[in-house]
């Protein structure tokens, strides 16, 4: 009986010592990173399509450059297409003209002449000589002692040039010299007369009337009350200057022994598009030689930028095919294997080696370094603009050669053909009719005087003026240079409204407005999954939480029996 008792007691005694618990893992969830891992791979899609178009954008990057660059080509290559046989010398420089002076005797040609010319004037030499300034009329007044006292005069003025209208000036008591010449100069250019105030000493003074123009008297003329002029001592008692510092008198020159008269010091009536300025007389004895010609200075100036914006572009164009050191292309290397950078840079050689007859860019002295850079050797290029310029022209520009002079070429493609032989009709008034090519109308239409190559064909973009008024057939030919073709290449690569790398760069910029807007998308709902997974598990949160409360109570109640 004692055996029984002592082990119900100890199971008592057991079970007295037992504590209910219950252990939740819930407050450890990391509820935002679920989220974030959950919304990370819904936008995955939308990371992939930022990393296509940050290459997208770096492609566009480069072509830009590319496209400037290959303007850089263009800008300087437009200088040196020329226009031969054409219209188009806007921007020609073989069209610019400069005077080249050299002295013959006694005579410093630099000094005494300033002669300009205007684009594409006829080239020629002359001998000129200058044997007289053209000169104004200058006229002194009688000392006073003062400027600015009251000269005590009253009466009225007339004075004018030549040429100038007559202003009357009323001149007052109380006005001085120096109010005087400021009356006088409030007309200045109605009269054609300047007044100045000569400080001739401490205690001297004189009025200067000045004439604008050169090689025209003054005039004057009393008015009412005191002879103003006299009573100055400009003129005598007989009317007539007392003191004519300068006369008027007209500038004197002989052009290749012609005696020519003019009114002014700047000529630019005598050989059309020519300006003479005059500063010194040459005498008799001495003349000075004026050249006519070419600007050759400007046209190696435009050579050398032509090497130069090619080098630019070689340049960058060598980091484009740059090879890291694990053999792929380098991190600059951008358009590594572009198709467009490859053939752009083999038309660029091509047009390099564009050949004129047997002439080449050896001509000019330009050659390739190792590198591929251009170099030029001044010494040659120097010696061909001096001695064989007609042949440098030819080398570069564009060129047509007509049978007939009554044909110009206003505009021109880009594929111009090598010859083309026009029939031209024209009817009984000689007004133009019609244009046939191997008795095909349809490639040229008919406006006015115009030639048009007809949309669609082979001529479309050129247009040729036919002055003539007989019928004829007219053979054209057409050569391209060395920079008519580098401006075509370019211009069809690189001009900024319609070229291929134009295009390239817009459907690249439109396809990256479509990623963006196709990743917007994918982030808007991954926004509105974010959302609804924030919601669903909030109230994951909150179950959790109420289940562990009741836990927490059930719990409670247990181990309150085992007290």
């Amino acid at each position: 009986m004692s055996d029984v008792s002592s082990t119900t007691a100890a199971a008592a005694s057991s079970t007295s010592a037992t504590s209910y618990t219950y252990s939740s893992n819930a407050a450890d969830i990391d509820w935002d990173a679920l989220i974030e891992v959950a919304v990370a791979a819904k936008t995955a899609p939308a990371d992939a399509i930022d990393v296509k178009i940050t290459e997208n954008e770096t492609k566009i990057a480069a072509y830009e450059e590319m496209q400037d660059l290959l303007q850089g080509i263009n800008d300087a290559a437009t200088a040196l297409r020329g226009s031969t046989g054409s219209t188009l010398d806007d921007d020609d420089v073989f069209a610019d003209r400069e005077a080249y002076l050299t002295s013959v005797g006694d005579v410093d040609a630099e000094s005494a002449v300033v002669v300009t010319v205007d684009d594409d004037t006829d080239i020629g030499t002359y001998d000129l000589q200058i044997l007289q300034l053209a000169t104004v009329e200058k006229l002194s007044s009688a000392e006073y002692e003062s400027n600015s006292e009251e000269l005590g005069l009253a009466g009225s003025l007339t004075i004018a040039l030549e040429d100038g209208e007559a202003v009357e000036f009323d001149i007052t008591e109380d006005m001085s010299l120096a109010e005087i010449a400021s009356t006088i100069n409030g007309q200045s250019d109605t009269t054609g007369v300047q007044a100045t105030v000569l400080k001739v000493s401490d205690d001297s003074y004189q009025l200067i009337l000045s004439g604008t123009e050169t090689g025209q008297e003054i005039v004057m003329s009393a008015g009412d009350g005191t002879d103003i002029a006299q009573a100055l001592g400009i003129t005598d008692e007989n009317g007539d200057f007392a003191n004519e510092i300068q006369a008027a008198q007209d500038a004197i020159i002989t052009l290749d022994g012609i005696t020519i008269t003019r009114s002014s010091n700047t000529i630019d009536d005598v050989l059309d598009g020519v300006t003479f300025n005059l500063y010194q007389e040459t005498g008799e004895d001495a003349s000075i030689s004026v050249e006519v010609s070419s600007d050759v200075t400007a046209i190696k100036e435009a050579i050398i930028a032509l090497v130069d914006a090619y080098n630019a572009y070689r340049e960058w164009a060598i980091t484009q095919q740059e090879v890291s050191t694990s053999g792929t292309a380098s991190d600059e290397a951008t358009l590594f294997a572009d198709s467009t950078l490859r053939s752009t840079n083999s038309s660029i050689s091509d047009d390099l080696s564009t050949m004129i007859d047997s002439d080449s860019m050896a001509l000019l002295g330009l050659s390739y370094d190792e590198n591929n850079y251009l170099e030029y050797d001044e010494s040659t290029l120097n010696a061909a603009l001096l001695d064989d310029l007609d042949t440098v022209e030819s080398l570069l520009t564009f060129k047509m050669d007509s049978s007939s002079n009554d044909i110009m070429l206003l505009r021109r493609n880009t594929s111009m053909p090598s010859e083309l032989s026009l029939d031209i009709t024209v009817d009984e008034d000689g007004t133009l009719t019609g244009v046939s090519v191997d008795g095909d109308t349809s490639l040229f239409t008919v406006d006015g005087s115009r030639i048009i190559g007809a949309e669609g064909s082979e001529y479309e973009g050129i247009t040729l003026v036919f002055t003539g008024d007989e019928s004829q057939t007219v053979d054209l030919t057409f050569s391209s240079g060395i920079a008519e073709q580098l401006f075509v290449t370019t211009d069809d690569v690189a001009d900024e409204d319609d070229s291929i790398l134009t295009d390239m760069i817009e459907s690249l910029n439109d396809t990256n407005e479509d990623l963006e807007e196709k990743a917007d998308d994918i982030r808007d709902r991954a926004d509105t999954y974010e959302d609804m997974l924030t919601d669903r598990y909030a109230a994951y949160q909150a179950a959790i939480e109420e289940a562990e409360s009741s836990l927490d109570y059930i719990e409670a109640i247990l181990n309150l029996g085992n007290d």
